[in-house]
Formats: structure tokens, sequence, C-alpha cells
């Protein structure tokens, strides 16, 4: 790349800047300097008319390519891999970013107005930053797959880039540091990454009082639903599911009523991917559960003023509903504690075994009006040597679309698949319009089953025009049995008397 050509770059990334606020008019100066220092350009003059640059800088992710290109080319960067290009790219982005008492005390002002205006800057700040990667997040593919229980969303998530063999080997090689501790912990903010953790130089971090406490509010920068924020404490203290989480998450309801809010159990199996530091994750976006049908009603003493029922979804949840958070709280804590230590040997329901405890909730908050509302997932890691995964997690024939433990996005009705099932869909769509063999192919051999049990239903309509809508009805259909597998009591009349003997005992 030419001087004058990589000098053109740094004009336009700081227009994009100037553009997209992330700095002022005044700053122009001061931030082309930075880029200099980073991209070592010791002479400076763009060759593009402002008009030009202008144009120029409305592709940040092609302005970032060029930044790249020039680190490799000049030896800034030691490969040529994605895992490089982002530790360097996000440093690039850093000069941009407003230091985080700016953002902070921006974020306060707008928050005065109102929580929407706060949260509609903060996201803003978040994507120009490149913090989230937007021109990623498009790639992914998405669809409503419906089912009898709704619709529910369906996701191939491409934006999280899949790890570099080379990266890897380089990450084994090198020192291991213990900072920041995980990917959730404060120190992230600012942190310019290894190639075993990802560079956080343009994340900014607003700080909340949670019940008290000091927490963190951010977005996630894979955003697997709009607005998908991650609300993390400030200490590195691991999930719990207990009266404290369920204050915590009516506090941030309190505060961002726009947005629902929702935390992942705290066993192994039924937990999320973190579970060594506590966390809730929020957006604002309805997600399927949310829509899901009332299947019944009922009364708990003592607590006749809240509604209580059973909701018609895959997972096994009691949704209560209250203008009073705390009335919710007080029932919610009534209801864990009743199913911690909930054992139904007919139902192959145990509390513990040898000790180990079972049973535990996903908890999801929302505020509809004047009312609250939240939905207690019943949840169990027991397993046995037929299922050794999990009795209650996606069985082996399943684990061609998904195998991965079903977190709280899942439990709503979000499924968030491999990015390996692109290019296998696609080939699986040729090998069954052209009628070969599947088993032939390594790639695609593992979908062989599935295809087989499903393909005699559409006799006579299999053509171009109808296969992508039949590939994509049922593998909904696939994350349905999913779900319904991590469900403690089935959708079935046994099911449902097994249920119904639970809520019988509260």
């Amino acid at each position: 790349m030419s001087k004058g050509t990589i000098c053109d770059t740094v004009a336009a990334l700081v227009e994009y800047a100037v553009a997209n606020e992330l700095i002022g008019e005044e700053e122009r100066i001061y931030s082309t300097n930075l880029l200099l220092d980073v991209l070592k350009i010791s002479d400076y003059e763009y060759t593009l008319s402002d008009k030009e640059i202008k144009e120029k800088s409305e592709d940040l992710e092609e302005l970032l390519k060029e930044a790249c290109d020039h680190a490799y080319e000049n030896g800034l960067i030691e490969e040529n891999s994605t895992a490089y290009r982002d530790l360097f790219d996000t440093r690039v982005m850093n000069c941009l970013v407003p230091r985080p008492s700016t953002v902070i005390s921006t974020f306060k002002e707008k928050y005065n107005i109102s929580p929407r205006e706060a949260t509609d800057y903060y996201y803003k700040l978040s994507t120009a930053s490149d913090y989230i990667r937007s021109y990623r997040i498009k790639k992914d593919i998405k669809w409503l797959a419906d089912t009898k229980y709704g619709a529910l969303d369906i996701t191939i998530n491409l934006s999280k880039p899949e790890k570099d063999p080379k990266a890897i080997a380089a990450a084994g090689r090198a020192k291991q540091s213990g900072y920041p501790k995980c990917l959730l912990c404060m120190e992230n903010e600012g942190y310019a990454g290894r190639l075993d953790h990802p560079a956080r130089e343009n994340h900014r971090i607003i700080p909340v009082d949670i019940c008290g406490e000091k927490w963190g509010f951010q977005y996630s920068p894979y955003v697997y639903y709009n607005e998908h924020c991650i609300l993390l404490n400030s200490k590195h203290v691991p999930m719990t599911i207990h009266r404290g989480a369920f204050e915590k998450l009516f506090d941030f309801l309190r505060q961002f009523p726009h947005y629902m809010i929702c935390s992942n159990a705290d066993l192994p199996i039924v937990g999320g991917s973190i579970l060594s530091h506590e966390h809730f994750q929020g957006g604002r976006y309805e997600f399927p559960m949310a829509r899901a049908k009332v299947e019944s009603t009922f009364k708990i003493k003592g607590y006749e003023d809240v509604e209580a029922m059973i909701m018609y979804w895959p997972l096994s949840v009691i949704r209560i509903r209250s203008v009073d958070p705390k009335r919710l709280v007080d029932l919610a804590d009534h209801i864990l504690g009743k199913w911690r230590a909930y054992t139904d040997e007919e139902a192959f329901i145990f509390a513990e075994t040898d000790g180990v405890p079972h049973n535990t909730i996903t908890p999801i908050a929302r505020k509809k009006g004047d009312h609250y509302e939240m939905d207690l997932t019943l949840r169990n890691n027991i397993t046995t040597e037929d299922r050794p995964l999990g009795v209650y997690h996606p069985r082996n024939e399943y684990h061609h679309i998904k195998k991965e433990n079903i977190g709280c996005i899942e439990v709503m009705g979000l499924a968030i698949l491999p990015s390996r099932l692109k290019t296998e869909l696609e080939i699986l769509k040729e090998y069954i319009l052209k009628g070969k063999d599947i088993r032939s192919d390594e790639m695609i051999e593992k979908h062989a089953d599935w295809v087989e049990e499903f393909l005699p239903k559409y006799e006579g309509r299999l053509n171009e025009d109808s296969i992508s809508d039949i590939i994509r009805y049922e593998v909904g259909q696939v994350f349905m049995g999913v779900l319904e597998d991590a469900g403690v009591f089935k959708c079935t009349e046994e099911g449902r008397r097994y249920f119904k003997r639970f809520t019988d005992s509260l």
C-alpha cells in the first residue's frame, strides 16, 4: 500500500469518527496523530479531495482492512490472519473512541432525559466504535420457524470469528496470563488483548448500581438479538440463583424498564458458558417465550394476589405476574426453595444424588405496561450412563444441529446455531435435489438419518423453489425437540400430571 493511500485511509477514519460523533471537530488533529503513531507513519499528506474522503469514510470495514493490510506489509503484525488483524484494528479504533469518563458522563446526561435515550446513545457508540462489528453481524442467517409452540427464532451465527489454527498454536506457546480473569471482568475495558483473549481497547463499560452493589452495563459484541446487553458484577464471583438474583433482575428493570433481563442457571449443563462470573443478559427484544400461550392458571397459598400460570412451552415454565416486583421476588424465592428440594422419582426428578444438587431455575424478567412478569424455567442437570451429557439435555440425535448447553437465550426460543451449518445445509440441499448419497460426504453424513426421516413427507414437493423453506422448517423442528428435551415436565398428559403435582406442592 502506497504512502498516499494509507494517508487517505487515516483521513477517512478521522472523518468517519467525526461523522459518527465519536470525536468532535476540534479533535481531528489529535486523533490523526494517534493513528499516525499506531500505523507508524512519519509523513502525512492525503491525496483525495474532501468530498472523496467523505465518500471513503462510509465504509468502515474497508478502512480497517486497509489499515491492517498496511500493518502486515510493514511488519506491525506477525500473521495476516483474523486473530492478529482483530487485535490490531481494535487498537486503531481506540484512537477514535472517547475516554470512559466522557462516555459515562454523556450516558448520565442522556439518562436524565430518559433511560431509552441513554441506551440509544450507548448502543450507537458501541456500534460506531466497532466494538460491535456490524458488518459481521449482518452476515448472520436468521429466520422464523413455525412450531406448535409458536414461531421460534433460528439463527446461524457467523459473526463470531473462527479460531485460526496458527493463532491457536501461537497462543499455546505464549506465556499464560490470568488477567483479566475472564471475558466478563471489568478489567476488559481498554485491554489490548492476546491471541487467546479478544482485544477490548475500544470497549466502554457503564457503571450501574444494582441493589447497592457496583455492576457494569455493556453490550454483547456479538448481538444475538436487538440491543443484546450484559449486566456484570464488578467482582469476579460465581453465578448463583437465589433471592438476591431475583432482586437484582428487578432493580435493573426499575432503571431500564424498556429492556428485558434474564439469568442463566447456576449449575453445569443447564447453565451458560461462563458460570465463574455473575452476570445477566438483557435487551430490547421480545422473545418467542414472551408470546407463549397460557396453558393453565393456579393459586399459591399466601400469594393469592400474584397471578401464577403454567405456560405452553417446550421447557417447564411458571410465569408469575404482579404490579409489585417485591411480591414477585418473594414468590420466586418461595418457588426456588421448593424446587431446589423437590424430588419425584416417578417423574425422574431428583433434588440431589450423592450430595450433588440438580435442581435450579433459569429466571427471565420483563415489564409489560404497569405489570412485572417473571418466567421461572425449572431446570435439572442429572446425568445417567445412557445420557452422560444430561437427561434434560439435547439427545444425541439432535447433535448434528445443536449439542451445546441450553442457556437462557435458547430457553426463551432463540436458537444460536454453529456457523458450520451455513455450508453444511447448502451442500445438503444439493445432495437432496440430485438424489446423491448423503453418507458419502464426510461433512454432511451426520445429517443423513435426519434427512431420511423427514424427506418422505415432501414427496412430489421437492424442487429448487421449496428446498430452502423445507430445510429451514425442519431445522426449526429439531430446535423445538432440543427445547423439549430440556423440559423437566414434558408437554404430554403424563408430564403435565407431574407438573401439576409440583405446583400443588407450592
